[in-house]
């Protein structure tokens, strides 16, 4: 197979999820009241990039072939952590940001932790800490409140130059200097080639255990970068048991959508971006048509139902699981 063919072979996930995205924005923007400005795209990128950042958290795990439903929860608790810490003086925010990145860093290790030395399956394993993570946030906000650095938050998730988001800046930021130089080192690999076969890639001598604890690290990073920015947006932290289950799900029907394999082994942060900006624009696509808000609910379940029948439908051919990752 030639090198481009295997190219789009390997890139058909994020190409797809890239092209429902473009499509599903065009007829947002062509139907919105203000049209393509560039106040209506940094209010959709706003919106995208909190969804985007617990995506990127998800497919993390999800390469490994283990999955999270901590995401979400550790999503609430940094918000809610960022309520209380990120204001004051230029070093008191500063501190106050590193000290909510290491707590998300800190929840993915538990995970990880639990996960590898505990050899308790994922689901249960992240069931459990997800909700220890929200008992953690509704210590901190029974109820919403708190503040954070206006400077700050405004120049995240303003402009630049007048017309770029400045959080899609940060999330590709993110992106240049976490995920590329994870995937694409030799612990990368690793993650890659215990989603594929743990078994083979453990005899193979890879460092399996390394690998899976970094991708769980990583997440909680991701997860954690999420929360402050929610907190960028609404200025003010909330225990919401609702909103940390849902972004959980939505997390999941975007690393689908995004060419992530369920299964482990494939896709990329890239590929689960845009598969998040794509549900994400759901919501959007309500409001331009002025359909009641009760039906969201609806259309993003089923959306969620066949993101997740998507992945499932190409093992029909598959014959034998080397197959999957040929």
């Amino acid at each position: 197979m030639k090198d481009w063919r295997y190219w789009l072979a390997e890139q058909r996930g994020t190409l797809l999820a890239l092209g429902i995205f473009v499509v599903m924005f065009l007829i947002y923007v062509g139907n919105h009241p203000a049209g393509f400005t560039a106040n209506v795209v940094q209010t959709a990128a706003n919106k995208g990039v909190l969804l985007a950042f617990v995506a990127v958290a998800q497919a993390l795990v999800v390469i490994t072939s283990g999955i999270d439903l901590s995401v979400g929860m550790t999503f609430i608790l940094t918000n809610c952590l960022a309520s209380w810490l990120v204001h004051g003086g230029p070093v008191e925010t500063a501190l106050g940001v590193g000290a909510v990145l290491l707590t998300g860093l800190a929840c993915g290790a538990l995970n990880g932790l639990i996960v590898i030395y505990g050899r308790l399956q994922p689901i249960v394993a992240t069931i459990a800490t997800g909700a220890v993570y929200f008992g953690l946030a509704l210590m901190l906000r029974p109820f919403p409140g708190g503040t954070v650095n206006e400077g700050l938050a405004d120049a995240m998730t303003g402009k630049l130059f007048g017309f770029v988001p400045a959080s899609l800046v940060v999330l590709a930021a993110a992106v240049l200097l976490l995920w590329v130089p994870f995937s694409r080192s030799v612990i990368g690999r690793a993650a890659y080639a215990a989603g594929s076969s743990e078994v083979a890639a453990f005899m193979s001598g890879m460092p399996i255990r390394r690998a899976k604890f970094a991708a769980y690290t990583l997440s909680g990073l991701f997860a954690a970068l999420g929360g402050l920015f929610l907190t960028f947006f609404t200025y003010t932290g909330e225990a919401a048991y609702a909103s940390g289950n849902a972004y959980t799900l939505f997390s999941i029907a975007a690393v689908v959508l995004g060419g992530v394999s369920l299964f482990g082994g494939r896709g990329s942060a890239i590929g689960a971006i845009f598969g998040a900006l794509a549900f994400r624009t759901i919501g959007d696509l309500l409001f331009v048509f002025d359909l009641e808000p009760l039906w969201q609910p609806l259309f993003q379940g089923v959306v969620l139902l066949i993101a997740v029948s998507l992945g499932a439908f190409a093992l029909f051919r598959v014959r034998n699981r080397l197959e999957w990752f040929g």
